[in-house]
């Protein structure tokens, strides 16, 4: 989880999120911005990519404005600005301006480690964001959010819902926001294998496996039957962004033995071997459009949209698709 330096006002004139765990970066961003909103609810938010902030676009973020307003200016991979824009960062940390927050996102690495070195120095407010790769690590994780949350569950229903989970941060933090949500009292173990364990995980991850696979007609009858017996849709879109995250993260690693890249990759072996037989002819645009989808999906059985069923029939579509472009067939 991510943990902030001992002066920790979200507030501060520049804060640094280190790392490269993005639901913690995002977090640490939402703190800021909050906080900034709290204070003045007009706060005008800017959030960069790297490539976005050139050489004199800080200058006119930060310029004096007339209305005094409160502002947020958030960098990301705040690691690969050009030498040029790195000088315009520098120049700020040593004068920053009232009223406005900075935000860099930084990998952390050697990479860009000057631009770090000097916010450190300046005494830069700083929320560390570290990848979480130990399940311990994970265990910890799950527990911190319980507690966030306010409720109380056994090691032995945390330890549960990290080996039915697995390795994403976030679906660990959506799973536990559900539990939460749904159940009162102590969440024990029992309560996790009625969510994550048995039918209703064998049914929603088989949802995900024949969309993946492009084999659209039977990914339809199965989301039909498992929301029939009641599975959350929640767990089937966690079920489908599970899938296709993990064709996205195997088709971009190096190759090797399934147990070196199920270590690389926060995955067992096994699923090592059954992603590897779903990811063949997948394409970037492809996982980029069935990301899309499935986060679609996502706001849609969250409130987004009118009709959940509906919100995750597309999706399970536009993912078979994604496949059948690779040159699957759908069915």
């Amino acid at each position: 989880m991510a943990r902030n330096s001992a002066h920790d006002n979200p507030l501060a004139p520049v804060t640094i999120a280190v790392g490269q765990e993005d639901l913690l970066l995002d977090r640490a961003v939402q703190q800021v911005v909050a906080a900034a909103r709290a204070a003045d609810a007009d706060t005008d938010v800017r959030d960069l990519t790297s490539d976005q902030l050139q050489p004199g676009t800080l200058d006119e973020l930060t310029s004096p404005s007339l209305f005094a307003e409160r502002k947020v200016v958030v960098v990301r991979n705040a690691q690969d600005l050009s030498a040029e824009t790195i000088k315009d960062v520098k120049a700020y940390l040593g004068a920053p301006a009232e009223e406005i927050t900075l935000v860099l996102l930084h990998a952390g690495a050697a990479k860009g480690k000057g631009l770090l070195d000097a916010a450190r120095k300046v005494g830069a407010r700083e929320v560390a964001c570290p990848k979480m790769t130990k399940p311990a690590d994970r265990l910890a994780f799950v527990r911190s959010e319980f507690r966030a949350l306010g409720r109380s569950a056994t090691p032995e229903a945390c330890q549960a819902l990290v080996d039915s989970i697995g390795s994403d941060l976030r679906e660990l933090a959506s799973a536990v926001t559900q539990l939460v949500a749904d159940v009162e009292g102590t969440i024990d173990e029992a309560v996790v294998g009625r969510y994550y364990t048995g039918r209703a995980e064998a049914s929603s991850f088989t949802v995900a496996d024949r969309a993946v696979e492009g084999r659209a007609a039977e990914a339809l009858e199965a989301l039909r039957w498992s929301l029939s017996t009641g599975v959350a849709p929640v767990l089937i879109t966690s079920a489908l962004a599970q899938g296709v995250r993990a064709i996205g993260k195997l088709s971009s690693a190096r190759g090797g033995r399934p147990a070196d890249l199920a270590r690389e990759l926060g995955m067992p072996p096994w699923k090592i071997d059954r992603v590897r037989q779903q990811m063949r002819g997948w394409t970037p645009d492809g996982v980029a459009v069935a990301l899309r989808a499935v986060a679609e999906a996502d706001a849609g059985v969250k409130g987004g949209g009118d009709d959940p069923e509906y919100a995750l029939e597309k999706a399970v579509v536009t993912i078979a698709r994604a496949a059948r472009s690779a040159g699957r067939a759908v069915g």
